[in-house]
Formats: C-alpha cells, structure tokens, sequence
C-alpha cells in the first residue's frame, strides 16, 4: 500500500464509496491530530536502494502534542471529512511536527485537484481558539478558487477591536438558539470576505461552559499579569535616577506595557545620599540627592471588562459572499458542525479499540497503518450514516444505553466491541453443536436492529 500511495489509494476507495452510498460533499470538514508511538524511529530509516516509492517516509518525532505528552514522539493524521455523516474521504500521514497552518491550504488544493467539487471547506482551529489553522494572508490569498469558512484569530487587531467594540445593539438573534450574530465585510490580506461577529454570552448549557472557561483563563492571566507587574515595580522603586525627569520618564514607560493594569498615585521621592561610608552625623549637608519612584498597582477595568466582552464573542470569515449561498446563520451552524473530524479522531483514539496502538518498527508501516485505521474510520461512518437514515426514512427508533428510544444511535453502542455489556451486540455467538450451526443470544432487540442495516447483516446473523 506505501508503494501506491496512501493518500491516493485512500481517496479512490473513499470516492467509490461515497458514490455508492450517495455522502454529499458540499461541506468538508479539516483537521488534524498527533498520535504517540514510544520508540527511537531515527529520522533517517534504511532502505533498499533499487525500491522506489511514490512517497517520502514520515518523520516520527517531538512536535505539539494534542494529548499534553510532549515527552514521546508523534504522528500527525491530517482527515477531511464530510458534512454528511462525517464520512472521511481524504486521509494524510505526516510528520510529527507538521504545523497546521502551513500546510492545510495546500491540502485543500491537492483535495480540490483530485476531486471535481464546488465544496466549502470549513477548516477546524487549533487549541484554546487563540489562533486559527487556516486563517492567515498567506493562506487565503492562495485559496482564491476554492470556498471556506473558518475562524479568525483573535490575534488580529481588527478582529480584536470587533468583539471588544462592537455595540450589542448591531448583534441580532440567531436562528441558533442563544447566539447573537452580526455581519461585517473585511477585506483583511486583500481577499474580500464577510466577517461573522458571534456572541454567545447568552448560550446556555455548553457555550456557557466555555464561556466560564475562558473567563476563568482571562481571570488567571489578569492575575499573572498582576504579579508580574507587582515585580516590575518593586525593581523600579528600588532603582535611582539622576533627576525626577527621568524616574517619571522610566515609570510612563512601564505604565505602557501594563495591559490589564496601570500605575497609580506615581510620586518622585527626593534621596540624600553621602559619599562617606557610615552613618552621617546629624546636621551633615548630602553629597547630593537622587530620586526614586514610589507608586501603587491599581486595575484597568475598563480594559478587563472589554476582555471579558471579548470572551463571549468570536469571528468567523468566509469568501462567500452571497447571503443567498451561504446565510449568516448557515456561517454558524456549519462551523458548529466542524466535530466532524474531532468525532473521526476520536473514534480512532478510542481505547476500547485498540486502533491507536502501533506496535511497528518503521516509518513505513507506521504510515500504512494509519491508512488502514482510516479505511475502519471509513467503514464505521458509512455504517452509521446508513443505520440512521434508515431509521429516519422508516421513522422508527431503536434503544440506545438507557433503553431509550433513539433514531441518531452511535455505530459505537451497536458495534460488539469494548467492555462486557457496554455494546448492544457485545456476547452473541456462533454455536456448532452436532453439526448445527446456531447463533445464541440474539433477541428480539437485534433483529429488530438488524432489519434496518440491510440483507447482508441479516445473512451474518442467519436471518435470511
């Protein structure tokens, strides 16, 4: 398989698929994820000198670690998948410390090339949403035949003052129940966009958990900045000046650099000071005068209460620009549909799978195995997509781990997998008693489950 090309074997077997069981792909979904391997993997691996391959080893190395374990080397899978039924249909191997934001417009081009789509990609950001993957000039002004959504930086000022500034009076109600949303152009990087303005101060449920965290980040970094400040100061107290000017001069110019806080109540202390070592004797005249700074840290709310606005909004930029094609609203709910790759990547990471364990001696088959976990990723949406629109054209339900009715069940909950009594298939065996073949422990449940996966399943469990 390394021989062929992962990628592009992956792909042609992902677009058969997708054309038989009729995955739309007017939305793909891209990101991307490190996977730990324990091991020496030396950067450069031996190989037979007449063997060809179509594509370079990967690097197994150090690289930002998604999982927090910076002291193992990595992987990195790069996955797009579909908007509809979080189908993957390109799949890429690369090296453990690959950056995101070099290398996703290029992908989105090579994915554009092989296959003949208008699709809007919907590019994932990178963690704590500080930073997008996607969303640079560079990128964007590369990407000028293709259509996307992303997210953009809270880094960049104009994004910055936005949510800081913008009046709630111009955010109108969502048809997404508990956001606010305000269109803007921008023509940032020179590319000429719409800019979605989202506040969900007022979500409840899950946004208000990450609004309470990030406000709970904003208050931690206030408070670090408090401590760095209260050190700088007590530096500057503790230094002398030949003249006031200058002490004041030196105090203005740290009160600059406070972000969330300012010096206050700034007063210039006039110093004796003796060139005659001891203690002076009284009525002595100094040898001169130096001055010192003595002032107090106050905060700026103003400043924080415009952070803590800032917390409760973020921007998303698109390159459509007709409301017609892609509504405001629409922005919004395709970029919340962006778990489409998260979901993908947990399901490979899940342990109960095993799919993440790689036990392999090379990059090589470091790589090719990472190709065949996807092709399960493959089998797994497929099956889900198909069992849930069966269920919904059918308008029929099944149980899910409460016992309650449900017509979006997880192909995890159906799949025999995992630990005893998780899976609703998990104990069914097949039993050859005399010569008979019997399969024990299928009730009522899985076959009225296994109606609405179709006549092959049916046959495995001798239905048909």
């Amino acid at each position: 398989m390394y021989e062929v090309g992962l990628t592009s074997l992956f792909m042609k077997v992902a677009l058969l698929s997708s054309e038989i069981f009729g995955v739309k792909r007017d939305y793909l979904h891209l990101d991307s994820s490190s996977f730990h391997v324990h091991g020496e993997y030396l950067e450069k691996e031996t190989t037979n000198k007449e063997e060809t391959v179509l594509e370079e080893p990967i690097v197994i190395t150090h690289g930002y670690s998604s999982g927090h374990r910076p002291d193992i080397k990595q992987f990195i899978i790069d996955l797009m998948c579909s908007g509809d039924g979080d189908v993957p249909l390109y799949l890429r191997v690369a090296n453990g410390n690959e950056s995101d934001s070099a290398i996703f417009a290029v992908l989105m081009k090579e994915f554009r090339q092989q296959w003949d789509c208008d699709s809007i990609f919907v590019a994932v950001d990178e963690v704590a949403h500080r930073v997008a993957a996607l969303y640079s000039a560079d990128n964007i002004q590369s990407l000028t035949n293709l259509k996307w959504i992303t997210r953009v930086p809270a880094t960049i000022k104009e994004a910055e003052q936005l949510m800081e500034h913008l009046s709630t009076d111009a955010l109108n109600a969502s048809s997404n129940e508990g956001y606010r949303i305000a269109c803007v152009c921008s023509t940032y990087g020179g590319i000429q966009q719409r800019w979605l303005v989202v506040d969900f101060s007022v979500r409840s449920t899950v946004s208000q958990a990450r609004l309470k965290s990030d406000l709970k980040q904003l208050d931690k970094q206030v408070q670090n900045q408090m401590e760095v400040a209260q050190k700088k100061l007590q530096e500057l107290e503790k230094k002398d000046f030949a003249c006031a000017a200058d002490a004041l001069k030196e105090a203005e110019q740290l009160n600059k650099k406070l972000r969330y806080h300012q010096l206050h109540q700034i007063e210039v202390k006039q110093m004796p000071y003796y060139n005659k070592a001891g203690r002076p004797t009284k009525g002595q005249e100094p040898d001169g005068y130096h001055y010192r700074i003595v002032a107090t840290l106050t905060a700026k709310e103003k400043v924080i209460d415009l952070a803590r606005r800032r917390a409760g909004r973020f921007v998303l930029a698109t390159n459509v620009l007709e409301s017609k094609t892609l509504s405001p609203d629409e922005i919004l709910i395709k970029y919340k549909e962006q778990q489409s790759a998260e979901r993908g990547f947990r399901f490979l990471k899940y342990p109960m799978f095993f799919a993440s364990s790689v036990f392999l001696n090379t990059p090589k088959r470091v790589a090719s195995l990472a190709m065949v976990m996807g092709l399960c990723l493959l089998v797994y949406t497929l099956a889900q997509r198909h069992l849930r629109q069966t269920l919904a054209n059918t308008q029929q339900t099944i149980k899910n781990q409460l016992g309650k009715p449900t017509s979006t069940p997880t192909m995890r909950w159906v799949l025999p997998c995992g630990r005893l009594g998780l899976q609703c298939f998990q104990s069914i065996h097949l039993v050859i008693f005399n010569g008979i073949q019997q399969i024990v422990n299928l009730t009522s449940e899985h076959k009225h489950i296994l109606q609405f996966l179709g006549s092959t399943c049916q046959k495995y469990y001798f239905l048909l």
